[in-house]
Parts: structure tokens; C-alpha cells; sequence
């Protein structure tokens, strides 16, 4: 395959992470500050809306980084190999994390959307955890039918 059928993907996956790294600098301390003016007596919420929130960014850039790896990996013509359900694995794994780490931040969506009365953050925090679980599950079935492809594709070539 040529080099460059997956150029395309692999730009809209660097463009992808650039607007998550500018919302990392920018929009997430406001965030926190935001939710320690909600509740002056609980200065913890800051900090555990910024672990949360940055914790997420962990997975979400080792999913691109195996999405970026899977890409070469069909450049190479070795998309059907062992390493591409490694890649699906990890990127499985990432979204599974990605929305447990929602999950465990709910009450802190739920805490800020209560005190400023806007029930919008929490369908935001729903939605991402809703996309991030339909990705995981995604890749999972990628992954089965990909080492099920592998294990014919072995089988066929011990016949011949």
C-alpha cells in the first residue's frame, strides 16, 4: 500500500489532539477555580477536578498515540498482525479508562451543575462517558474480528 493512503487520518488525529492540549492549558484551570468559587468551604474541589480532568488526558493521548501506530502499521502492510490487536488492545484499555475516570468525576459534575443551576454539565460528562464506552466497545469487536482474520489467514496459509 502506499505511504500516503492514511495521510489524511493521521492529520485528523494530530488535529484532534490539539484542541484537548489547549483546553488542558487553558480551560481546565478555570474549571477548577470555577469550582472553588462554587464552594469557597471546600477547597479540595479544585484539585480533584484538575486530577480528574488531567488524568483523562493520559489515556485519551496513548489511544491517539496506538491509533497513530496502528496507521503505520497499515502503511507497512502489516495490518493484519499480531501488533495491530495489540494497538486495538491498548486503545480498548484507554477508552475503558477514559470513562471509568468520568465516572469517578460525576459527583463533581453533579456538585457544580447543582450549585450554578445548569443541568448541561452533567449531559456533558454523560456524553463523554457514553462516546468513550461506545469507542472501547468499538475496538473490541475490531480487535476479535482482526485476530479472527489472523487466525484464518494463518490457517489458510498451513493448507497451501
Amino acid at each position: 500500500m502506499k505511504r500516503g493512503t492514511t495521510l489524511f487520518l493521521k492529520t485528523a488525529i494530530i488535529l484532534i489532539g490539539l484542541p484537548v492540549i489547549a483546553l488542558c492549558i487553558f480551560v481546565i484551570p478555570e474549571i477548577g477555580n470555577f469550582a472553588a468559587e462554587l464552594y469557597p468551604e471546600q477547597t479540595f474541589l479544585k484539585y480533584l477536578v484538575f486530577i480528574d480532568l488531567y488524568a483523562t488526558a493520559i489515556p485519551f493521548y496513548f489511544a491517539l498515540y496506538q491509533s497513530f501506530h496502528l496507521l503505520n502499521l497499515i502503511d507497512r502492510n502489516q495490518a493484519f498482525s499480531d501488533y495491530a490487536v495489540e494497538a486495538l488492545k491498548k486503545i480498548k484499555y484507554c477508552a475503558f479508562s477514559f470513562s471509568a475516570l468520568y465516572v469517578f468525576g460525576m459527583p463533581i459534575f453533579y456538585l457544580m451543575a447543582e450549585r450554578d443551576d445548569a443541568p448541561g454539565i452533567i449531559l456533558i460528562g454523560m456524553v463523554m462517558i457514553f462516546a468513550s464506552f461506545v469507542v472501547a466497545v468499538f475496538a473490541a469487536v475490531l480487535q476479535k474480528l482482526l485476530k479472527e482474520a489472523i487466525d484464518i489467514k494463518s490457517e489458510n496459509d498451513l493448507t497451501v
